[in-house]
């Protein structure tokens, strides 16, 4: 198992928000983590990536307890997220935001070819890439911190909410991007509300209500559950 979430307690401000969350993720997997605002989804992208610290629990990747390690070590270790609301830095280019995902590494030429491989996955980022990343359209601004966040070759993609505020013809885009870096062996944690488009791509998916989880299931399983259909697919 590439990644284990084991009974993560986490709070924000004096509430408690993560209630005792088991996940689990294995190499190659997609797995969705479906939940409403305000069900712990972010809390509980940010505890896995260390920046938010947890009450309890363990973390594991690829058998190491990483839950006492800074983000940066995580980073290092190849975990990335795509946050949600993008958080890219609009005064700067296409080109700069790019880099900044190999902030901890230093070596130039790799550098370069994990640029190439971004342009070649969103050929837009190269026709952009001088361009003020402020500048740039919502779908655009999307597509940036997805190659961003593989600057990196993470083992682990964490993607939250990655179509938030986009419209239906971008996101399908988004997402055909995203099933082709999944197709190419990243192995993918989709933090959503779009019920049918992030479980099109996945194996497996959770529910998240009230910082536990409530169901789980295959992608036929939970996409045939009437509480989904109900809470997510519009009854």
């Amino acid at each position: 198992m590439l990644f284990r979430a084991l009974d993560i307690h986490a709070s924000y401000g004096e509430g408690e928000v993560l209630k005792g969350i088991n996940i689990e993720v294995d190499t190659g997997e997609a797995v969705t983590l479906l939940g409403a605002n305000g069900a712990g989804k972010t809390t509980l992208a940010r505890v896995i990536t260390g920046l938010t610290p947890l009450l309890t629990g363990r973390i594991e990747f690829n058998g190491e307890a990483i839950e006492a390690t800074p983000a940066t070590h995580r980073v290092r270790c190849g975990i990335s997220m795509c946050p949600e609301g993008r958080k890219l830095f609009p005064q700067m280019t296409v080109l700069e935001n790019l880099r900044l995902g190999m902030y901890l590494n230093p070596d130039k030429e790799l550098m370069q070819k994990s640029v190439e491989d971004n342009f070649k996955l969103f050929p837009i980022l190269e026709q952009r890439k001088s361009q003020l990343a402020g500048t740039l359209s919502g779908g655009e601004q999307q597509m940036l911190t997805l190659g961003r966040a593989m600057m990196s070759h993470p083992k682990l993609l964490i993607l939250d909410e990655p179509s938030l505020g986009l419209a239906p013809l971008v996101i399908e885009n988004i997402y055909r991007v995203i099933a082709e870096i999944e197709s190419r062996g990243t192995t993918l944690l989709i933090v959503e509300q779009n019920a049918s488009i992030a479980l099109g791509i996945s194996k497996r998916g959770y529910v998240l209500e009230t910082g536990k989880i409530a169901l789980e299931g295959t992608r036929e399983e939970l996409l045939n559950n009437p509480r989904i259909k109900e809470a997510y697919l519009g009854g």
